[in-house]
């Protein structure tokens, strides 16, 4: 069945040719449909689109485009190279364009399946080159309750029936973090339209968010605007617009807006800078209890055996990814610094230091219950020690590799 959906007969009308188009996000199925579906009824001349990618199995993934008022439209999408994630790349964009064509959609809400990230499709909508689509909103959806459960959740997506493609080996606590990080708004479930329904990986978890739930939503997130669901102005959020390249300076490793000391309600976030490189054996040795020792860490950080790298740390659900995120700035030549970003350039400038310019441990932990003295004095036994600070970068460079097989070297 395929059919053109008709907007609502109130309200300000879509310009002819040209269509909004928001994103809804988050593994937390309950709110993202709340969210959209409060999107629908405030909104005049608004759909969902929504590809589910749990039909891949068979060999497509199903489409389908609604109104506040029911279904308008079933379609198909066959997978690209087994994997349903690019199927709903392929596809995405075409429909838009589409329901942009008909002239009677002003907004166009496309609520993403459990596991797809929103930065992913938020970069494909604003990056199709066509004039008839605006990216105005990137919302990830939010149950406070069920928050630390899903960033304590280690399991694979392929083992919880949530990959988006066989090769897919995300977990659930690093994609629900990268869904929960990126947006600028978040869409809060608010305790009225919350029921008894727990996380599965975690029956105990409590059905209702508590003074901490929210306390470790705030400190994860700090800049986000929360809108509550149920009356709160998630029109204005879905329309005020998004800057792509900005969402995605604030997430490079390089450049990321941490988030900043903080202790309320049992939740601290710590941060620890220091301007030492570690010694790679011993951070190698520490890194399952530190990876342990918060619900959430993330930064940037700098080791003796790779002084001109910059690495990222990204922490969740016990898990630790590590990766190389290019060069410090101090280690390029002057001509190249005029490639760079002024973003990048920016946050250089607030952590140079006279001798070795960027090169820097920042490193952010945030959870209930966080020994941050217990963190610090790991974290300070890994750096290097006077001596071999002193030795300086040619004998650095001498200290056995411990980090090559987590970088795929």
């Amino acid at each position: 069945m395929e059919a053109h959906p008709t907007g609502g007969a109130a309200g300000p009308q879509p310009s002819a040719g040209r269509m909004d188009v928001a994103v809804v996000a988050g593994l937390h199925a309950e709110a993202r449909s709340a969210a959209v579906a409060r999107l629908l009824a405030t909104v005049p001349g608004s759909v969902a689109l929504h590809h589910d990618l749990s039909s891949a199995a068979h060999g497509t993934v199903a489409r389908t485009v609604r109104d506040a008022g029911g279904l308008l439209s079933t379609g198909e999408a066959p997978l690209v190279n087994d994997c349903a994630c690019c199927a709903l790349r392929e596809d995405l964009v075409p429909e838009l364009e589409r329901l942009a064509a008909g002239g009677l959609t002003r907004l166009a809400v496309v609520e993403l399946w459990d596991s797809v990230e929103p930065k992913a499709m938020a970069e494909v909508i604003a990056g199709h080159g066509s004039q008839a689509l605006r990216l105005t909103g990137v919302i990830t959806a939010v149950d406070p309750a069920l928050l630390l459960p899903y960033l304590a959740n280690g399991d694979d997506l392929v083992d919880a029936g949530l990959a988006a493609a066989a090769t897919d080996q995300r977990t659930v606590a690093d994609t629900w973090a990268r869904q929960l990080e990126y947006p600028p708004v978040l869409a809060v479930l608010e305790p009225d339209g919350q029921t008894d329904q727990t996380d599965p990986a975690d029956p105990a978890a409590p059905g209702e968010a508590d003074a901490e739930d929210r306390a470790l939503l705030a400190q994860l997130h700090p800049t986000a605007r929360q809108v509550p669901i149920g009356h709160g102005d998630l029109a204005g959020a879905a329309l005020a617009g998004f800057d792509v390249e900005a969402a995605a300076a604030a997430q490079h490793p390089a450049c990321a807006l941490l988030p900043a000391e903080a202790d309320d309600s049992g939740v601290s976030t710590f941060v620890w800078h220091r301007e030492r490189p570690f010694h790679p054996e011993r951070l190698y040795a520490a890194l399952e209890d530190l990876t342990c020792a918060a619900a959430r860490s993330r930064g940037r950080f700098w080791l003796a055996d790779r002084p001109d790298t910059l690495l990222a740390w990204d922490a969740a659900g016990g898990a630790l990814c590590v990766e190389n995120a290019g060069p410090w700035l101090a280690s390029l030549p002057d001509a190249a610094w005029e490639m760079v970003p002024p973003v990048r350039r920016a946050a250089a400038a607030l952590d140079w230091h006279p001798e070795h310019g960027d090169c820097c441990q920042h490193l952010v932990f945030t959870s209930p219950g966080l020994d941050r003295d217990g963190i610090a004095e790991v974290l300070e036994s890994c750096l290097l020690t006077d001596e071999e600070y002193a030795a300086g970068r040619a004998a650095w460079k001498t200290l056995t590799p411990a980090f090559d097989a987590l970088l795929e070297v």
